[in-house]
């Protein structure tokens, strides 16, 4: 498939994201991550999966790179972009999620993409897509103002407004409209990047991969000892919940690699190990339950509470 753009180095940079994602959280766990290398079954292709499971501090934790090329694109894109029918398709990305033990510490993830779609007579369309969020059990503020302190530090020099937008974008996509709540306390997404040229384009998507575990690494740090017992690790395992409708029942990503066919293990690495149901549950009144949902759930500009 040929591009008029050098997709080699987009392809680099993704595969030593990895590799330096997995060092940094290793160096955090003393536990080394399982890898698996894999063939894309519906085309050409495949990628390269790595999982940290039952760690010292991450209970699971999925990195994936994925390269696959197919000549039909997934509806998951097509009902986004009709315009698009016919075309075949070469789509590259670094995909995480971190699920820690301590129910302190919160569950992370970080997804930084390049798509290109190509159809003989017509000039190829090609974007950038990512961001990363998170979401805690036991919500702190320090943690809320760091994590967006990093997330408006990935934009700076590329726009006074991004930030802004994409925090926004972010807060609009990461939510579960069946309970009325956001599924954590966001961070940035952005989606269809091309408004600029690709060198522009490819330098925000690497801002925004790079600073990451910048984000993340002193949180999982701060939080991984904090004394716990029995009531946290429920409501730990309850909250997961959220992240299991949402990643199932909404999120794009895993409805496009289910619908092209992709390596199921690999598209539902971001599953937690345990997970629970509690029907009809309300945290009791004035609990550290209760402050997730009235403190930390909803959306708020974190940067003016420094």
């Amino acid at each position: 498939m040929v591009t008029p753009y050098d997709i080699q180095p987009v392809r680099r940079y993704l595969l030593q994201l990895q590799d330096d994602i997995c060092h940094q959280l290793q160096q955090i766990d003393g536990s080394g991550f399982h890898e698996d290398n894999w063939p894309y079954q519906n085309g050409e292709g495949g990628g390269r999966t790595r999982i940290l499971e039952n760690g010292q501090v991450i209970e699971k934790g999925g990195i994936n790179f994925s390269h696959i090329q197919g000549q039909t694109l997934p509806e998951a894109i097509l009902s986004m972009k009709p315009e698009l029918t016919g075309f075949s398709f070469q789509a590259m990305g670094v995909s995480l999620v971190i699920h820690p033990l301590n129910p302190y510490a919160p569950t992370s993830h970080m997804n930084v993409r390049f798509f290109i779609a190509e159809k003989e007579g017509e000039n190829p369309v090609w974007w950038f897509g990512g961001g990363f969020d998170l979401t805690p059990f036991y919500g702190f503020e320090e943690d809320c103002i760091h994590w967006h302190t990093m997330a408006y530090d990935a934009c700076q020099g590329f726009g006074d407004d991004l930030y802004t937008r994409y925090k926004k974008q972010c807060d609009e996509y990461f939510y579960l409209p069946h309970r009325n709540e956001c599924r954590g306390v966001g961070g940035l997404f952005f989606d269809y990047l091309n408004q600029w040229n690709f060198e522009q384009c490819f330098a925000f998507t690497r801002s925004i991969g790079n600073h990451y575990i910048k984000a993340y690494a002193p949180i999982l740090e701060k939080r991984k000892d904090t004394p716990y017992g029995e009531r946290e690790r429920e409501f730990q395992l309850y909250r997961r919940g959220r992240y299991v409708e949402f990643n199932l029942v909404i999120d794009r990503g895993t409805h496009f690699g289910l619908q092209s066919a992709g390596r199921t293990e690999s598209i539902l690495m971001s599953l937690p190990p345990l997970v629970k149901w509690i029907y009809n549950y309300h945290p009791r009144a004035g609990s550290a339950e209760e402050k997730l949902y009235t403190d930390f759930l909803p959306i708020k500009d974190w940067l003016r509470r420094k």
